[in-house]
């Protein structure tokens, strides 16, 4: 089933806006891209995980309960580990309170992002993980 949604992982984010980088000048790729990564997130699952997909947002599973916002700071630090990038580098910017979310990750390469946003999908569907796939949700 993670076939079908290979290649789909534009659909989870936006490119938000370019920051001169050092690759501007010599046409080498540039790495200060900012994107809007959408989030289906379930908390208090056993652990942190890309789960697939869930409409047009990454699903992901914490193992923290909402209380307190430890849920939203644990998937906050799953994009940071998946995308390597420094956690001061993504921001909650909506859905503090709701299980759909939406975060700001600065300084990166979208193609970079596609490609391993496709292979997390792809290792979820492997492992077992389930998606909504085109189902929203909504």
């Amino acid at each position: 089933m993670a076939l079908q949604y290979a290649g789909m992982a534009d659909e989870l984010f936006d490119v938000e806006r370019r920051v001169p980088g050092p690759g501007d000048a010599d046409g080498e790729v540039n790495t200060g891209e900012t994107i809007l990564l959408r989030l289906h997130v379930q908390p208090g699952a056993g652990r942190a995980a890309v789960a697939g997909r869930h409409g047009d947002a990454l699903h992901v599973r914490v193992a923290p309960p909402p209380q307190d916002g430890r849920a939203n700071e644990a998937a906050v630090a799953l994009v940071a580990e998946l995308l390597d990038v420094p956690r001061s580098r993504i921001d909650l910017v909506s859905g503090e309170r709701s299980r759909e979310k939406r975060v700001r990750v600065s300084g990166v390469d979208p193609v970079t992002v596609r490609t391993t946003l496709t292979d997390a999908i792809e290792r979820a569907g492997s492992t077992g993980g389930r998606s909504r796939g085109g189902h929203s949700g909504r």
